[in-house]
């Protein structure tokens, strides 16, 4: 999470120069954003995190030499503060959702996303925070449920009413913000509640306690 006042440092990686171009130049129309390099494969994208210690990185889920999923691993693997990544798909349904977040990755975006969401999601990312479209969590949802059948989750660490609750409401794809009003709290409440389940789920960020959710049957998807 970047300081207030602190530009958030971006790296760019995308196999199409024109899609690549693209998103550094609308990113650098935003005062709070520094684009510091971009990558054409996984193995340059490794490379730039490593050299320039970025706060986010948009990930292209298929490239050449090194694909997005490796790259996510091998950054979020390397020493020291690691990025938060968002994969960048042309479909909703991409199949590689699962092993993309299964990864560590933060979440995922389109590329014909309007601009405004992306600078939305980039800041969203950079504060700590992850996103998933709702066409995506569904697609996660389903992916969860075919192997869950496949592997039992194991045991889930013991959480408390209050936690189970917020995890569910995480689940449904609610901010801090909204999980505040929802249960007439303050959103710092929310925020400590937040990073104690994290901590007990040993997980990185929403996105992963999401996975463990549907993996415990914690939370039931929606006929």
């Amino acid at each position: 999470m970047t300081g207030r006042g602190v530009a958030v440092r971006i790296v760019v990686a995308d196999d199409q120069a024109a899609v690549r171009d693209g998103f550094a130049t609308l990113l650098d129309t935003q005062p709070d954003f520094v684009v510091a390099g971009t990558a054409a494969d996984g193995a340059g994208a490794v490379r730039l995190c490593r050299e320039l210690r970025p706060d986010v990185v948009l990930m292209d889920v298929r490239m050449p030499v090194m694909g997005g999923i490796q790259a996510t691993r091998e950054i979020l693997a390397g020493a020291g503060p690691a990025p938060r990544v968002v994969m960048l798909t042309t479909f909703d349904l991409d199949e590689y959702v699962y092993d993309a977040l299964g990864a560590g990755a933060s979440g995922f975006l389109l590329k014909d996303m309007a601009a405004e969401r992306l600078f939305e999601a980039v800041r969203v990312v950079a504060a700590g925070e992850a996103l998933l479209a709702p066409t995506v969590t569904r697609r996660l949802i389903g992916e969860v449920n075919r192997l869950r059948t496949a592997t039992p989750a194991g045991q889930l660490p013991a959480l408390s009413p209050r936690e189970t609750e917020i995890l569910r409401l995480i689940a449904e794809g609610l901010s801090n913000a909204e999980i505040a009003e929802r249960l007439v709290v303050g959103t710092e409440t929310i925020k400590t509640h937040v990073s104690r389940l994290l901590g007990k789920l040993g997980v990185r960020d929403r996105v992963q306690a999401v996975i463990a959710a549907y993996e415990h049957g914690i939370v039931v998807p929606r006929r």
